[in-house]
């Protein structure tokens, strides 16, 4: 009997495994007494600078190739602030995000978490989508019980030195917090210009920049009680005589305590500059000794 050969098995390729996308990261910890980076990582389109601060916070500063995001590209990026940690994070300019050819969405996405004890400061310049751009952020932080979270996002209508207002094709915005692992702020904005009529009144009447705050901290903690109090002191005086016009007005300002431990302002301007006093004021608090110490905009503004 003649003996079977062996035939070696038939190796087929393997499906292709989806593949998770890379993220940027940076980490923030106390190092003898000074925050300092202990890792970073920038994947292209974002830059990451670290720019010198003094005091002991830490300061990084995003950035992007070519000045803008381009439809298709994405950014993606983790932040974590250890315990004790003081960490600001700005951008280098304004957000341009360019026109969309082939109905590509540009996007923007940040996860943070937060230690307790730990401050993290989010100051960015605003975002300026284009004429037929499409645009997509989402913010998801995580607060442990004693962090505290300053969180500024602003966008313009378009290129406004230019005349252009609200041309572009889409915007959508997400911000959720969870302190301590509880949900305790959910904001979602999502606009349309072709759909909807942007000078209406129920939407942005004649304005064109808009500013939002968020706060959130351990209502006990001094910190919080420092920038909760600039906050509430922004709130417009009167604003119910019969000679106010609401669309009259430079700028208008809403704040309201919408939970024990969240501070949220809304503001919506003529021009950036008619929210510069405003800025002014965040940026002064923050310098305060009971916070940064140092004003980490004051050359920008």
């Amino acid at each position: 009997m003649m003996p079977v050969p062996e035939v070696s098995p038939v190796l087929l390729p393997l499906p292709p495994t989806p593949t998770t996308p890379p993220w940027s990261m940076l980490e923030a910890a106390v190092v003898r007494g000074k925050t300092r980076l202990i890792a970073c990582k920038n994947i292209q389109p974002l830059k990451l600078l670290q720019p010198a601060a003094p005091g002991s916070f830490c300061h990084v500063v995003l950035s992007s190739y070519g000045g803008g995001l381009v439809a298709g590209d994405v950014i993606r990026l983790r932040v974590a602030v250890q315990a004790g940690a003081q960490l600001v994070l700005s951008t280098q300019a304004s957000t341009r995000v360019f026109r969309s050819i082939d109905g590509a969405v540009a996007e923007q996405h940040t996860v943070g978490e937060v230690g307790n004890d730990a401050l993290a400061v989010v100051f960015p310049d605003p975002v300026v989508p284009q004429a037929g751009s499409r645009y997509r952020q989402t913010q998801a932080w995580q607060l442990q019980p004693t962090a505290l979270l300053l969180l500024v996002d602003w966008f313009h209508s378009g290129r406004m030195d230019q005349g252009e207002r609200f041309a572009y094709t889409s915007l959508h915005s997400e911000l959720r917090v969870r302190v301590g692992g509880r949900l305790v702020l959910l904001d979602i904005f999502g606009f349309q210009p072709e759909e909807n009529i942007a000078a209406s009144p129920a939407n942005f009447a004649g304005y064109q920049s808009f500013f939002s705050v968020y706060l959130v901290g351990n209502p006990v903690d001094a910190r919080f009680q420092v920038l909760a109090e600039v906050l509430a002191r922004q709130k417009m005086p009167g604003g119910t005589g019969p000679h106010f016009r609401l669309s009259s007005q430079e700028v208008v300002v809403s704040v309201a305590r919408a939970r024990e431990n969240v501070w949220v302002l809304r503001a919506a301007a003529h021009s950036r500059m008619a929210l510069q006093p405003l800025c002014e004021a965040l940026l002064a608090a923050l310098a305060s000794e009971d916070l940064l110490g140092y004003n980490p905009l004051g050359r920008k503004m």
